[in-house]
């Protein structure tokens, strides 16, 4: 809730990224909670063991997808943001719409 009250409320494109930041490490702590079992064991196969109370891989996976993505998505948001800095001399939203150019 604090990263989508940080994208939609704020007008600063550095605190939009922040909030964006925030949004995604809650996703991210979310996949991992779905897969967590209580005394679950790594999915690592032997083969003389029992399948018994194995953590689920899959989320794990998503997880680290989705690390990377964010990484890339927060290198173009910064990208971005130095762009219109340079452009417009401000961060604010507000004052970037007023502006023509």
């Amino acid at each position: 809730m604090v990263g989508l009250y940080c994208i939609l409320r704020r007008r600063n494109i550095i605190k939009i990224a922040i909030g964006i930041m925030i949004a995604e490490y809650a996703v991210n702590l979310f996949l991992i909670l779905v897969g967590y079992r209580m005394e679950g064991r790594s999915p690592i196969l032997a083969p003389n063991q029992e399948i018994l109370n194995m953590v689920d891989p899959l989320p794990q996976a998503l997880a680290m997808t989705s690390i990377v993505i964010g990484l890339a998505i927060m290198a173009v948001l910064v990208a971005i943001a130095i762009r219109i800095y340079e452009k417009f001399g401000t961060f604010d939203i507000t004052k970037i719409n007023s502006l023509k150019g």
